[in-house]
């Protein structure tokens, strides 16, 4: 009984070890890619010169978020034997598309085999290589299976259902179209959801009239919404952050203002570090505002040639006084949201500790 407290009645805990830990990652990654974007000045990742070099290390660091989140939520609840199993299955998560979520998922499922693999007693021979070499491996081939022989295939078959299923939607209704987007991408910030919605707009947008040499109207309004719900999540929980510090931790403070930088430049990462720890309160902020914000960018007109999002495409957007109102309502919802719905940092921790 105890063992099942320690794992499952302090998982808040287990997971903002994961967090804490992933938040150096997010910061410097998303940063140094945010202004990869700002300098290069196409409002997309540069590909080419010196930037280019500055993107990958950017997106290296956000590359090893997922992992890291997943590797020090097993190490939390197992120790060091737990870290390559959380590793190696937050890498494998994020490679099949699962994002935060799956490296949720994969860090708890290694804490737990690790703790239990750490019980078994064995003789004094053999007892110290258990740690280093006998739980590592044994939960590494248990996680890893789990992830490319379990749940890899339905989730490559949830987001082809998604994405024919946004194809089929049609584009006569722009207030529906424009909540289901925002909401999409809201849902998990950079994850498997958003990347289907932005990958939709992405298309469009790549599909360029020959006579004109420019995307559809159609094609930058649909962008336009997409690229107005990008920003929204990072901008509004960094927002929160400076309105309302005492509902945050000194590390979520700190994130809050890399998260200010990364909206600004459509890189909806930053949000994640809130999303993760709190996904009950954020998840629903974060899409309420993101699909409101979208839907009234598409409803004003307004256009996005850009296959990219945040305020710095506001400088190619068309109407972009009504690109930047639309942000800045979704924004101002979804922090008001955020405040309300988040107890203080003192209520938790009183929580906590009456549980002990």
């Amino acid at each position: 009984m105890n063992d099942m407290k320690f794992l499952f009645g302090h998982l808040r805990d287990h997971l903002m070890t994961g967090i804490n830990y992933m938040i150096p990652f997010v910061a410097s990654g998303g940063i140094l890619l945010a202004l990869s974007v700002l300098l290069g000045g196409q409002n997309a990742v540069p590909t080419t010169g010196s930037l280019a070099g500055l993107a990958k290390i950017g997106q290296a660091g956000l590359g090893l978020m997922v992992p890291i989140l997943s590797g020090y939520t097993a190490f939390a609840m197992a120790g060091v034997s737990g870290l390559a199993a959380g590793v190696i299955g937050g890498l494998l998560a994020n490679n099949i598309g699962a994002g935060f979520i799956g490296g949720i998922i994969t860090g708890i499922l290694a804490g737990v085999i690790c703790f239990y693999l750490n019980k078994i007693k064995l003789s004094d021979s053999l007892q110290g290589i258990m740690p280093m070499l006998v739980v590592p491996l044994i939960s590494t081939l248990i996680v890893g299976g789990v992830v490319v022989w379990g749940i890899g295939a339905p989730i490559a078959a949830l987001m082809n259902f998604l994405t024919v299923w946004l194809k089929s939607l049609g584009t006569s209704n722009l207030l529906v179209v424009g909540l289901i987007l925002g909401a999409m991408v809201g849902a998990d910030c950079g994850g498997p959801i958003c990347k289907v919605a932005y990958g939709f707009g992405a298309a469009l947008v790549g599909t360029v009239n020959t006579t004109t040499g420019m995307p559809s109207a159609t094609a930058m309004t649909i962008m336009a919404g997409i690229g107005v719900a990008i920003c929204i999540p990072p901008l509004a929980v960094g927002l929160a952050t400076l309105i309302a510090p005492k509902k945050f931790t000194v590390n979520e403070q700190s994130a809050g203002k890399a998260a200010l930088v990364m909206g600004a430049v459509g890189i909806s990462e930053g949000a994640i570090p809130f999303l993760a720890t709190d996904p009950m309160r954020m998840m629903p902020a974060n899409m309420i505002g993101s699909a409101i914000g979208a839907s009234i960018a598409m409803i004003l007109g307004a256009g996005n040639p850009a296959p990219w999002g945040g305020w710095i495409v506001a400088f190619v957007a068309q109407k972009p006084f009504a690109y930047m109102l639309a942000s800045l309502i979704g924004i101002a919802i979804s922090t008001v949201l955020i405040v309300v719905l988040k107890p203080s940092t003192v209520a938790v921790m009183e929580k906590s500790g009456s549980e002990e």
